[in-house]
């Protein structure tokens, strides 16, 4: 089977200083990557490579087999990424059902290449979308006035919006209480596995790591320095000394 996501080799350099230094992995369908690390360690960064805001110095990127190295976000979009980032990037002035309506046109414009204007269009798959992420109940507010958990889950749906096979999802429970951030994860995690979706993202809530992740990486100063299952990763002495600390525990 193709790997949904491969990256091989990437670096990216600010001057003289390596922020990714030949990160190589690969990600099946279905699957929860987490990529941890201590802040600087060059997560963000990887993530913008892959998703096509920074151009790697070196190395590719491929989504299901194709390579889509430096292309444009918007590009990688219509491929089927979905992304969202550690802070929320939604229409604040518009509803909640209305965000969701403008993911669904560009979807649809991926596919049919053109916009339709028609008021009431798409809006049950909004409607479906929003009660998948537990919002459907909140579709009539402004997102101005929304609780930080509840931009979390709406700009998860958003992202669904674009029926993707990958999911690059970047801290995507900062911000929220501990309960909302294992609740967020764990509608993640099933919609993700139902659908065959592959799940890349950062996280520094290690309840949240370790009990949602099929496999963790560790970045430090850009260069992968662990890999596998959660539990040996947890009890890695290496990641123990420069990341985890007492938290291992």
């Amino acid at each position: 089977m193709t790997p949904v996501l491969q990256a091989q080799g990437l670096v990216k350099a600010w001057g003289g200083n390596r922020a990714v230094d030949g990160v190589s992995f690969e990600l099946a369908p279905g699957e929860m990557l987490a990529l941890i690390g201590p802040n600087g360690a060059g997560k963000s960064t990887c993530f913008n490579m892959l998703n096509g805001q920074l151009r790697p110095d070196a190395g590719t990127v491929r989504l299901g087999g194709r390579d889509i190295t430096g292309w444009a976000p918007r590009a990688i979009w219509r491929q089927g990424v979905g992304r969202t980032f550690q802070v929320t990037a939604t229409f604040g002035s518009l509803t909640v059902l209305d965000n969701v309506r403008m993911a669904l046109l560009s979807h649809a414009r991926r596919l049919l290449g053109l916009w339709q204007p028609a008021a009431g269009l798409m809006t049950r798959e909004a409607e479906e979308l929003l009660e998948r992420v537990g919002m459907a109940d909140q579709a009539d507010r402004p997102c101005g006035i929304l609780a930080y958990g509840d931009l979390k889950r709406l700009e998860l749906a958003m992202a669904l919006a674009n029926r993707p096979r990958l999911l690059l999802m970047d801290e995507p429970t900062a911000g929220m209480a501990p309960a909302g951030r294992l609740a967020l994860m764990s509608q993640t995690a099933a919609i993700a596995r139902a659908a065959g979706i592959a799940v890349l993202f950062t996280e520094h809530d290690m309840d949240v790591v370790f009990n949602h992740a099929d496999r963790v990486l560790v970045l430090d100063r850009g260069r992968l320095v662990a890999g596998g299952a959660p539990a040996a990763v947890r009890a890695n002495p290496l990641v123990r000394q420069i990341y985890l600390g007492g938290m291992a525990d």
